[in-house]
């Protein structure tokens, strides 16, 4: 989940929302839908017990059409859209090293990751997990020094104004929230490679909850150490906020390893984006004749030919497309998808596993704040809003020269 968003979204939200108290929110909003969404995927996964996500949910729930256009929309965007964000986050973020900003090595990094996945389940786990440690290691101690040193700007962008009442039904505060469910992305990871955990019914929901509110405790602090070591002018619509703020605090000696690692870290970032999203377009191949040719796999299950599809998706957007917009109509795309998916648990009616706690109000609270977000975007964003429904639109027409192949298990 902790990828480029949490440190680079806060300078946008400044140009809409000035309240610290309105900051807070949208990263409390953002985690409470993440949470409502948590405990209808690990329900949804432990119930059909397939690999896939939401293509497994919205086929097997509604229509195989409805399944189809999510994976599409992941193959797409969804999984590919972060790797390609990810990836030139990093070139950006080795910048104070010398390194010039550089489409070539943020393709480099992609096909390093999609090789590392390429091979067998053993080596992907050791990959994401070593660096998956090495991420949550790095940003506590980033909070952690945040919180405990001070700096000499003043004033700081800490505002905790009566503006929040106002700001909050604002389009820019829902635009806002999709830069922030954006950030979030990655709640629901763990469901849509259910078949490749063990004892699933136990594991998932632990990984799904307990991931959830790990990360909203992060984002919430990390946004307030942002805020404390730097000015409003300084982190106004800028992408490098947390290089920004150390810098204020470290200097720019000090700033440059924070943004080193930093890049470090979004490698975790893209290489769960490309083993995720790999298994969602593997349903869909497995079940629709036009994807045929991403069935096989390698001697040890992997599905490598849909890896190197979504690595070769990531590099064509990292060649097209500014960040901010990239990040929006995917996020968009993201958020119509996933509230589909927590609106199918409404029609399972006898759930075979775990249970979502406070069902069905949780999910009706995410769909309606999730229509919100989606009506407000498409209202003050028309353009990456087309975009994303566009998207969805090209996957409608595939899905026309794709005769379905539903398979029993």
């Amino acid at each position: 989940m902790v990828g480029t968003g949490v440190f680079t979204s806060l300078g946008y939200q400044l140009l809409d929302v000035q309240s610290t108290i309105s900051i807070i929110l949208l990263w409390l909003i953002g985690g409470a839908l993440a949470l409502f969404g948590a405990f209808s995927y690990a329900q949804l996964g432990t119930h059909f017990k397939e690999s896939g996500g939401d293509y497994i949910f919205l086929s097997r729930v509604f229509h195989p059409v409805l399944g189809y256009l999510t994976s599409w929309a992941s193959l797409v965007v969804g999984f590919s859209a972060p790797v390609a964000i990810a990836a030139i986050a990093m070139t950006q973020y080795l910048a104070p090293f010398g390194i010039q900003e550089s489409n070539a090595l943020a393709i480099g990094i992609i096909v390093l990751v999609g090789i590392m996945h390429s091979f067998s389940i053993k080596q992907s786990e050791r990959f994401q997990n070593v660096t998956t440690v090495l991420k949550v290691a790095f940003v506590l101690l980033l909070i952690g020094m945040g919180l405990a040193f001070t700096t000499e700007v003043s004033p700081n962008a800490i505002a905790f104004s009566d503006s929040w009442m106002l700001e909050i039904t604002t389009p820019g505060f829902a635009v806002s929230l999709i830069y922030v469910t954006y950030a979030y992305t990655g709640w629901n990871a763990a469901a849509y490679i259910v078949e490749e955990i063990q004892d699933a019914r136990k594991s998932l929901p632990k990984a799904l909850v307990a991931g959830t509110l790990f990360v909203t405790v992060v984002y919430v602090l990390l946004q307030l150490v942002f805020l404390k070591h730097a000015s409003y002018d300084q982190l106004e619509g800028n992408v490098e906020v947390a290089t920004i703020a150390f810098s204020n605090l470290f200097g720019i000696g000090g700033s440059r390893w924070v943004s080193f690692f930093i890049a470090i870290q979004l490698v975790a970032t893209i290489s769960g984006y490309i083993w995720i999203g790999s298994r969602v377009t593997h349903a869909m191949a497995k079940e629709h004749s036009l994807w045929r040719v991403l069935r096989p796999l390698n001697s040890l299950g992997i599905p490598v030919r849909t890896i190197w599809a979504h690595v070769f998706i990531s590099i064509a957007l990292t060649l097209t497309g500014t960040f901010e917009q990239i990040l929006l109509y995917t996020g968009f795309v993201l958020q119509l998808m996933s509230t589909l998916a927590v609106a199918s648990v409404l029609f399972v009616k006898k759930s075979s596993g775990f249970h979502s706690p406070g069902y069905p109000y949780v999910q009706y609270l995410f769909i309606g704040f999730s229509t919100w977000i989606l009506a407000y975007t498409l209202y003050d964003r028309p353009t990456e809003s087309l975009i994303g429904l566009g998207i969805i639109a090209a996957g409608l027409v595939t899905y026309f020269f794709s005769r379905p192949e539903i398979r029993s298990k």
